[in-house]
């Protein structure tokens, strides 16, 4: 047969009213979904059957993870919540399925003025761009902030051809990896399932980081005008996305970006860090937890895919430029800090004890007690 993409895409729909390019909008966001699906390069190339059978493969894993993950992790959802609703994507209906959700989390933001259509347009060339790069990077992810009703629980989405490429460039057991990245995001799943504050606080605190970066970005752009031409005031997005993305382990440049916030911002990218890093961590450590009796060469995967992460950390050239663009060191740091985190407090006080930090907001690290786990223990625990 005729070699074809890696996976038919699900399909994925468009969050209701994240579209649309008004005169208020920091983006086009409809243009900046197209680009994002166009740009997105289609993967491994695999025969008709070869690509069923990685489908089939990944929705089974994924049906088979939240039974091990609640074990290992002693969580159970909140009553009333659903599981999350799972779609097998290739590269663009990834890109597009997050063009949506960064439409979603700016909907709110403050814009004083309206936005020039170019720039809106540029922005999206921008954005669209970015997307369709991170969309070869990206195994799997969670997204908890989904308003479609068809998916109560958030969604859980496999790019089907990222794993399929991973797997085959580390000589991996095709099954047991699948699981594997199964294992972090349904953990994902659960954190949210258990803890159902915790999508609408990090949405609040995000929401509050954009407002400010907007009104700082404005307040420039107002400065900057009295010495500037009639025509150069248009305002741009990445500016601002820039900046909230580098902070939050997306692009960087080179600037350090914590020297560019006022003190109130810093604290609060600080605090979103920490979370993601608490996410990230915990997703970890339960993917390795399951034991080789349910993913038999979980050891393995792991020095393998820690080799390849750290190859990939010390590239240089055209691979290090984008790495820096798409902020994979800084997530990389997120990932070990976390699991560092969730070991060291299971250790001093146990599944139950760590679990604690599902409970309340009030409960979740600081930044500082992400660096000092025994910080935050004897703060919960006394």
């Amino acid at each position: 047969m005729a070699p074809r993409r890696a996976a038919n895409p699900d399909r994925v729909d468009a969050e209701p009213g994240a579209t649309g390019p008004g005169p208020h909008a920091l983006v086009d966001w409809d243009v900046a979904a197209r680009l994002a699906g166009r740009l997105a390069t289609p993967g491994p190339r695999t025969t008709r059957d070869e690509a069923a059978a990685l489908v089939e493969g990944l929705r089974a894993a994924a049906d088979a993870a939240p039974e091990h993950v609640a074990r290992i992790t002693g969580l159970t959802p909140a009553p009333g919540r659903s599981p999350a609703t799972v779609h097998v994507v290739d590269r663009p209906a990834w890109a597009r399925a997050n063009t949506r959700l960064m439409a979603s989390m700016t909907r709110d933001v403050p814009v004083p003025r309206p936005v020039p259509a170019a720039a809106r347009l540029a922005a999206a060339t921008q954005v669209g761009a970015v997307l369709a790069l991170l969309s070869g990077k990206v195994l799997g992810q969670f997204d908890p902030f989904t308003t479609d009703a068809q998916a109560p629980g958030g969604r859980l989405l496999l790019v089907a051809p990222n794993v399929l490429q991973a797997e085959q460039a580390m000589r991996l057991d095709p099954a047991d990896f699948r699981l594997w990245v199964c294992l972090h995001e349904q953990t994902h799943a659960l954190q949210f399932a258990a803890a159902p504050w915790l999508a609408d606080h990090l949405r609040t605190r995000s929401g509050t980081l954009l407002a400010g970066l907007s009104g700082d970005a404005e307040r420039a752009r107002e400065k900057g005008r009295r010495g500037r031409g009639p025509h150069d005031d248009d305002p741009t997005l990445l500016d601002l996305l820039q900046r909230v993305a580098g902070a939050l382990g997306g692009p960087d440049d080179g600037r350090g970006i914590l020297d560019l916030l006022p003190p109130g911002q810093r604290e609060l990218v600080d605090e979103v860090g920490a979370v993601m890093a608490l996410l990230e961590g915990h997703a970890d450590v339960a993917m390795d937890a399951v034991g080789r009796s349910v993913v038999p060469s979980v050891r393995r995967i792991r020095a393998r895919f820690e080799a390849r992460r750290d190859a990939g950390a010390r590239s240089r050239g055209p691979e290090r430029v984008v790495r820096r663009l798409l902020g994979l060191d800084a997530k990389l740091a997120q990932y070990r800090d976390g699991a560092a985190f969730v070991r060291a407090v299971r250790t001093a006080v146990g599944t139950d004890g760590l679990n604690a930090v599902w409970a309340a907001p009030e409960h979740l690290p600081s930044a500082r007690e992400i660096a000092e786990p025994g910080a935050w223990v004897r703060r919960v625990h006394g």
